[in-house]
């Protein structure tokens, strides 16, 4: 399961990224980085680079953030 954190709800729609946009770089990424406990999954989706930053449990993944790279 997939839930949206309030934060990252505001930049989607500031930054012009559909949900749809991020559940596909979370399903199918380019590049995984973990750092300190939060993972940050990467994808080129055509209209540039996002970067996704979330918290993964046992059985959901937070979204926190999302911005172009």
């Amino acid at each position: 399961r997939i839930v949206f954190k309030y934060h990252a709800l505001f930049r989607l729609k500031r930054r012009g990224i559909l949900e749809q946009d991020i559940i596909d770089v979370l399903r199918y990424p380019d590049k995984i980085i973990k750092i300190y406990g939060k993972c940050y999954y990467i994808k080129n989706i055509g209209r540039g680079t996002l970067k996704v930053c979330c918290i993964k449990t046992e059985n959901d993944i937070y979204v926190i953030t999302v911005y172009w790279i």
